[in-house]
């Protein structure tokens, strides 16, 4: 079902490929290619619902039961990469060079749907219309979670909709908006719709009065990515190539409201705004990012561009001075950290800066925020917000412990006791994420050529960042990364999105004894 209904998705970019008949950032490509972008759109569609249907009847005779814990983490850690397999064809069927292995047409592809934002890309702007469009489309369908979508859309998946929703839904709680989860579902993806609508006519607003900063097409794209805090752009300098404070505040504002708890964004449109001030880690979030704005502004207020040592010959002297000249004033340091803090802070990795050129202390600054993330029941990547509030508590009150051993110290969020079976969890999670962590960077320490790259490529894509820093920095991408080297990678996007247990769980030999 979920295949089908991918299939049925993918007309969307077909249909805006025919449209655009093959125009790629205001220019029009050659016929040859823009007829071999319909084919691939094409054939991926045939290949995708007929597989659909061969496995509708190959489970024909099955006998129909309630789906279980089990089968739901099963579901949806083999949907996750069947569907990214099949959303590569039609980039590998284009043609187009930037494709010519599979390897990297998935890596794209996953990389969309994981909401990660690491591209292959060198010339994002050669490519056609309809494959920027899927390449955008990727993210928005990922952010919100396209099984949580199925759920919503699909009434037979009801009878399993609470275990697909719990096996795909990101953070330590998950929380229901109506008994029944199919309700659920579609509230959450209404509150992201409405989300999607009003970022769109804001970022194109401009041009109704003949100012235009982004053409309807740009603004769409860019507002999956926002939302979806993604960060895949159709433009090779992402938001920098439209130079536009206002473009700048109204993605920022948006990455913002994607790294919030959507329960919270349903909970304020219905005007409960006392939700606010009991959503304490909404409040973290805030908290973290208004201080790393203020250190990083200070940091880089005119400092001169840092070029890492051996890679010299990626940067011009005018474009080093360019770097340069955006922090060289108070206001232009406050732009462009605000921005950079709240991209990486809430995961969703557009640049309007180059931050490897800046100090030491915001890079690391940032690599932190990549670790950290946004809130839980967000778009957002990595570690989440509540499960370090917690971690800092567990800390204090183990300290606490050995001050008074007889003590009965519960662990409170929001005047709320935390169960032990959930801070026993997140504790398992974060053991589990630092030695993936620490085994992927070992690993890919044999596919890049320094210990920088190594860490903050899979850094940036376990927690769905997307720019790293040296080979893999915020105007550079991951092409130069070695085939094998790119499927480590992609297992890092996809632990990082199903959060480790998902996809652990499949691997663990008790899930397939009956």
């Amino acid at each position: 079902m979920l295949l089908l209904f991918f299939a049925g998705i993918m007309v969307v970019p077909l249909l805006v490929a025919i449209f655009y008949e093959g125009e790629a950032a205001g220019r029009v490509i050659t016929e040859p290619d823009w007829h071999r972008e319909i084919f691939a759109f094409g054939v991926a569609i045939a290949l995708t619902a007929a597989a659909g249907v061969a496995l509708r009847l190959l489970g024909r005779g099955s006998r129909a039961r309630e789906v279980g814990i089990r089968d739901g983490f099963v579901v949806v850690s083999l949907a996750w990469a069947i569907l990214s397999l099949f959303g590569a064809l039609p980039f590998f069927l284009s043609g187009f060079p930037a494709f010519e292995s599979f390897t990297d047409a998935f890596f794209e592809t996953i990389s969309g749907l994981t909401t990660t934002g690491s591209s292959i890309l060198s010339d994002i702007e050669a490519l056609p219309n309809g494959l920027l469009f899927w390449r955008s489309l990727t993210h928005w369908l990922g952010g919100m979670g396209i099984v949580v979508l199925a759920v919503a859309i699909f009434p037979a998946l009801g009878m399993g909709g609470y275990q697909l929703y719990r096996a795909e839904a990101a953070g330590p709680t998950m929380e229901r908006l109506s008994p029944r989860i199919t309700e659920t579902a579609k509230l959450l993806w209404g509150v992201y719709l409405l989300l999607t609508v009003a970022e769109t006519f804001l970022l194109w607003m401009p041009a109704l009065w003949g100012a235009p900063k982004m053409s309807l097409f740009d603004a769409l794209c860019h507002t999956f990515g926002t939302l979806a805090t993604g960060g895949f752009s159709t433009r090779n300098a992402s938001i920098a190539s439209f130079d536009s404070v206002y473009v700048d505040v109204v993605i920022m504002i948006f990455m913002y409201l994607g790294g919030i708890s959507f329960v919270l964004h349903y909970q304020l449109l219905r005007r409960n705004f006392g939700q606010i001030k009991k959503d304490k880690q909404a409040h973290f979030f805030t908290g973290m990012l208004l201080v790393s704005i203020i250190l990083v502004t200070i940091s880089v207020y005119g400092a001169e561009p840092r070029v890492p040592p051996g890679s010299s010959q990626q940067w011009t002297p005018e474009s080093l001075e360019t770097e340069r000249a955006k922090v060289s004033t108070i206001p232009g340091a406050l732009r462009y950290a605000a921005f950079q803090v709240t991209s990486i802070g809430s995961t969703c990795g557009f640049a309007t800066a180059d931050f490897d050129l800046w100090p030491n202390f915001c890079r690391f600054l940032l690599i932190l925020l990549m670790f950290i993330g946004a809130c839980a029941g967000s778009t957002s990547g990595s570690l989440k917000a509540m499960r370090i509030m917690l971690l800092l508590k567990m800390a204090r009150r183990e300290i606490e412990k050995m001050i008074r051993p007889r003590a009965i110290l519960p662990v409170k969020l929001g005047g709320a006791v935390v169960e032990d079976s959930i801070l026993n969890n997140i504790v398992s999670l974060f053991v589990l994420y630092l030695g993936i962590f620490a085994a992927a960077t070992a690993v890919m320490c044999w596919f890049v050529p320094d210990i920088v790259s190594a860490f903050s490529s899979v850094a940036a894509t376990m927690g769905g960042v997307g720019p790293g820093l040296a080979l893999v920095g915020p105007m550079r991408n991951y092409r130069e990364v070695g085939a094998a080297g790119k499927w480590v990678l992609c297992a890092c996007m996809l632990l990082g999105r199903l959060e480790i247990y998902s996809i652990l769980i499949i691997i663990f030999p008790r899930t397939w004894r009956r």
